[in-house]
């Protein structure tokens, strides 16, 4: 594997490589415990999971009527993996952490205020998202930047939806997501790996495309708290990260939003972040991936896709250079 070297030719840690000291420490007693014979890790990994699960709030049955004409064909992924293998910073930077610690979350009462650029702003609380449009289901392909990938049903229907709501001013040209940020439900925040809150960003267009999804559900049901509950938006075409999660602001813009990913590292998270085999990541290639519970280890990866196989999105970006603007 070919190792690049810092942009600034310090070498010194990116924001994304810091493990934050509460799970450093944690995992320090947690080998301190195995080096001891006090327990077996992979009983005691399951039965965290068992507890975290049991204190979770219940998830609610959505009716949803399904849309092939923006559904994948591929296998879903099955829900234990999609619900255990998750990137949710606010509860752990591993990825099996979201699943443990996301219980704390509380999803009700809940409310999103829509601002910006907008003619009619408002705040809207939970049963008004889920009844301000009717629910589809979707079946999408996610890809982590990191080279994996999931297809997951979701439940949602297109951001639009939103748009036509609160009615945008002429001046509108980006939408920023806010997640929200509380210390006191979520044990990563505070932590030094980003600034928060966490916050997304798309042009107008994207947003307005109806591939984009204000999504509420998952597999039939209302999100689990570690999958970005209750509310969170999925970009099918571009990296997980810019699908924000667990969010309670949303605002329409004039320019270009900062981002939490562009923010702690502009050399390898740019605004836009499509899903692209040609532009690899500074410390690793993006060409190809492993399906989460389909391939394993010694797999063969599969071929990324051009903007994750959503083709239909190419037109936004005529005439763009996409390495320039990654």
């Amino acid at each position: 594997m070919l190792i690049k070297p810092k942009p600034n030719g310090i070498d010194l840690p990116y924001p994304s490589e810091i493990t934050p000291q509460h799970v450093y420490e944690q995992r320090r007693r947690f080998i301190a415990q195995v080096a001891a014979g006090a327990v077996a890790g992979t009983a005691l990994w399951e039965m965290a999971n068992r507890e975290a699960f049991a204190q979770a709030a219940p998830l609610q049955k959505l009716s949803a009527k399904l849309n092939p004409a923006y559904s994948a064909l591929d296998k879903p992924t099955a829900f234990k993996d999609a619900t255990s293998y998750n990137n949710f910073y606010e509860f752990g930077t591993d990825k099996s952490e979201p699943a443990v610690n996301a219980h704390t979350l509380k999803t009700r009462p809940w409310t999103v205020s829509i601002e910006g650029e907008v003619k009619k702003p408002m705040t809207l609380d939970i049963d008004s998202l889920l009844k301000l449009a009717p629910l589809e289901e979707r079946v999408y392909r996610l890809r982590c930047v990191e080279g994996w990938s999931m297809v997951i049903p979701w439940v949602g229907y297109s951001f639009s939806e939103i748009i036509k709501k609160v009615e945008l001013t002429g001046n509108a040209k980006y939408v920023e997501f806010t997640s929200l940020a509380d210390r006191a439900q979520m044990p990563g925040v505070g932590s030094r790996v980003l600034n928060w809150p966490y916050v997304e960003g798309l042009r107008l267009d994207e947003a307005n495309h109806p591939l984009t999804l204000l999504t509420l559900g998952m597999y039939g049901q209302t999100l689990p708290n570690q999958n970005g509950a209750p509310v969170r938006v999925i970009v099918p075409w571009k990296y997980g990260f810019k699908s924000a999660k667990s969010i309670v602001k949303i605002r329409f813009l004039k320019e270009q939003p900062r981002t939490a990913w562009n923010l702690a590292a502009p050399s390898e998270y740019g605004f836009y972040s499509n899903v692209n085999p040609q532009v690899d990541h500074p410390r690793w290639s993006q060409a190809t991936e492993r399906r989460i519970g389909e391939d394993g280890f010694f797999h063969k990866k599969r071929a990324t896709l051009m903007f994750n196989g959503y083709a239909d999105v190419a037109p936004l970006y005529a005439g763009m250079d996409l390495k320039k603007f990654y």
